[in-house]
């Protein structure tokens, strides 16, 4: 028997947890002043839903499987997006649409992914090239609040297609073309190259190195013209990216990632998908690699209420704290050890209920950085 974490997963608590709530919460709040609501899906599904039509996906092929007691075949949620098949059944569209949760892929592991891992999604179904802009500018919008400066790229899977046509690439080597190319960013371009040689398209990378002249023959192109026309209006710089291409299959117009400056992971990625014969967009953001980078505090101060045989006091005080709005626990005990655990949990003040201050009316609170006491009326 051991109470280790299985390989790939992590207890979060103390200023980790408290950092990554917060990030959370601010998440949340610009995907609702954005006119996404919320929606909670199962973390199980039956494995045919899971896989879909995309079995030859790397992130569907590291699906967890497991069966249930009635030997139904099931499997842990790898993302949300796959979900909204459901979820969009019988919405008035656009259906805009947000969720913040955990997600499973059965993969090796490495310092920066785990094999659970929180995703913030957001999917607007019934999409233009408007909405892409929009989710772009939803994105931009959260880094900033979080401190982070990000760097848009995007391209278009089926600009890619074109171009594989173009170069006269057969049909059977599309999809190993384009797997290829979606690692230039992680191994590098000699190594791609030797990769795209072994099945002799090599001359796809040339082609797409040739520049924006050459891919303005393709009808394509124009969305991602139009988008970067419709990001301007936001403000927003994106930068085209010819060897982006996004793992999952079920992309079919633009994509896009965004990374930071000195940071070869990406921090959010998506892009424009059909479901159900409706056209879709989204982006998942990676809470995990988030808050590595993010630079956020807790936005209001912890007090520590130290009942000196004063109870009911205290937990008067408390409340009437806490309907102000205050962070505040209550200590019931000797007044060292209460301060030694103020610090030990990152409290900035500390209030002492002691009899003599009952009966007085009046509180000493003490500043925990500082050590400074000052006193104050419970008026």
């Amino acid at each position: 028997m051991t109470n280790e974490t299985v390989k790939g997963f992590k207890d979060f608590s103390g200023e980790e947890a408290v950092k990554r709530e917060q990030i959370r919460k601010i998440i949340a709040e610009a995907f609702a002043q954005y006119g996404f609501e919320p929606a909670e899906t199962p973390i199980i599904e039956y494995a045919q839903f899971v896989g879909g039509e995309n079995k030859q996906d790397e992130a569907v092929s590291d699906i967890f499987k497991l069966q249930d007691k009635g030997r139904r075949n099931l499997a842990l949620r790898y993302e949300f997006t796959f979900q909204l098949k459901r979820l969009m059944q019988n919405k008035k569209l656009p259906y805009k649409r947000y969720q913040i949760g955990p997600v499973f892929r059965d993969e090796p592991v490495s310092s920066n992914r785990l094999r659970q891992f929180t995703q913030c999604d957001v999917d607007t179904v019934g999409s233009t090239v408007k909405d892409e802009a929009e989710i772009l500018a939803l994105s931009n919008d959260v880094l900033s609040r979080l401190g982070i400066e990000p760097i848009i790229l995007v391209n278009n899977r089926q600009l890619l297609n074109e171009i594989l046509d173009d170069n006269k690439i057969k049909d059977k080597d599309k999809l190993q073309a384009l797997r290829e190319i979606d690692k230039y960013d992680k191994i590098g371009e000699k190594e791609v190259r030797a990769n795209l040689k072994k099945f002799g398209t090599e001359k796809f990378i040339d082609a797409l190195k040739k520049g924006e002249k050459y891919f303005s023959k393709f009808e394509s192109y124009k969305d991602i013209l139009e988008l970067m026309r419709y990001c301007k209006f936001y403000g927003l710089k994106v930068l085209l990216s010819p060897t982006l291409v996004r793992g999952l299959s079920y992309y079919n117009k633009n994509v896009f990632e965004i990374k930071v400056k000195g940071v070869r992971e990406t921090l959010i990625a998506g892009g424009s998908y059909m479901f159900n014969g409706i056209q879709s967009t989204g982006v998942a953001f990676g809470l995990d690699r988030i808050t590595l980078m993010a630079n956020v505090k807790e936005n209001r101060d912890k007090t520590l209420i130290i009942s000196l045989e004063q109870d009911k006091e205290a937990i008067a005080l408390a409340q009437k704290l806490r309907k102000k709005g205050e962070a505040v626990s209550v200590y019931y005990g000797k007044p060292s050890k209460a301060l030694e655990y103020a610090n030990a949990y990152g409290f900035e003040k500390a209030i002492f209920v002691g009899q003599e201050e009952v009966k007085k009316g009046k509180y000493k609170i003490k500043d925990m950085k500082t050590g400074e006491e000052k006193e104050f009326s419970i008026k």
